[in-house]
């Protein structure tokens, strides 16, 4: 291990503060950042995702965002392999690479050097699965491999039928092999339940006053079906909701709130898992 490049990882759940956590860390040794979001990596997906805005860079160079368009698919695989490039290329031009983010599954993919099954999709597949319910999915997914159900979002049905998929591919659940390539220094990031509540708050609030329904409706416009608009994560279900007038704005906001504290919930059951992150409270 004493060999290998070193890589720090900064976890935590969703309006924890991790971004600009990393970016006064990245300033003061003299890093770069690669964010692990599966959500932030399409071009799109801006306000509803989080991603971070130019001016709250501070210069600081960030990868891995933008990188497919939401009319692609884009899996687990296909994150790790782009991280561990940019990774090679961070280190040859002499920075420290810090890998932030709150999906675990992206993270770890990094980090234990997860050899993932290369699965082409099956169409077929997907239209059956597709008819059933988000909680049918769920359901079964925990019962062929309660570890990944552990760090997916319940409501996403993308995601969902894609774990499934791998399953049925491979006739089982797979068991990944590790291969570490790097030494990894863990920070994790939390609050006290009060106040990640008052940021979820105040983070659902800013995403509607920086347009989140017009981002959501630009999306339609794209060509994209509401439904798989509603699988792009409950920050666009909602106001894709809203929009065809199904739900009221009160409705909405509480909605993406409820929705995002519930989510942050199963990322620290998540993360809590992991011994190696040491957790602080940002002041």
């Amino acid at each position: 291990m004493r060999n290998k490049p070193k890589l720090i990882v900064i976890v935590g759940p969703t309006a924890s503060g991790k971004s600009q956590f990393a970016v006064k860390l990245a300033k003061k040794i003299g890093g770069e950042i690669i964010s692990a979001d599966s959500r932030q990596v399409y071009k799109e997906l801006n306000i509803g995702s989080a991603k971070i805005t130019n001016q709250e860079t501070k210069g600081i160079p960030h990868h891995c965002l933008n990188l497919v368009s939401v009319k692609k698919a884009f899996t687990v695989a296909d994150f790790k392999r782009e991280a561990e490039k940019v990774i090679d290329m961070i280190y040859h031009n002499n920075k420290i690479p810090i890998l932030v983010g709150g999906t675990g599954f992206y993270i770890q993919s990094v980090v234990d050097g997860l050899i993932l099954p290369e699965v082409l999709p099956n169409l077929k597949l997907r239209k059956r699965l597709s008819n059933y319910s988000t909680a049918y999915l769920f359901n079964k997914l925990t019962r062929l491999d309660p570890d990944r159900a552990k760090t997916m979002e319940r409501k996403n049905k993308r995601r969902l039928i894609r774990a499934l998929e791998i399953i049925d591919a491979l006739g089982k659940v797979p068991k990944l092999k590790k291969n570490q390539k790097y030494k990894t220094q863990f920070i994790g990031i939390t609050r006290s339940p009060d106040a990640l509540k008052k940021r979820i708050k105040n983070r659902t609030k800013e995403m509607l006053r920086r347009g989140l329904i017009r981002e959501t409706k630009k999306l339609r416009s794209l060509g994209l079906s509401w439904k798989r608009i509603y699988e792009l994560g409950f920050e666009y279900k909602y106001p894709a909701l809203f929009s065809q007038k199904k739900i009221s704005r009160k409705e909405m906001r509480n909605s993406i709130n409820k929705e995002t504290i519930n989510y942050t919930r199963r990322q620290m059951l998540w993360w809590k898992k992991d011994k190696r992150i040491k957790w602080q409270t940002p002041r």
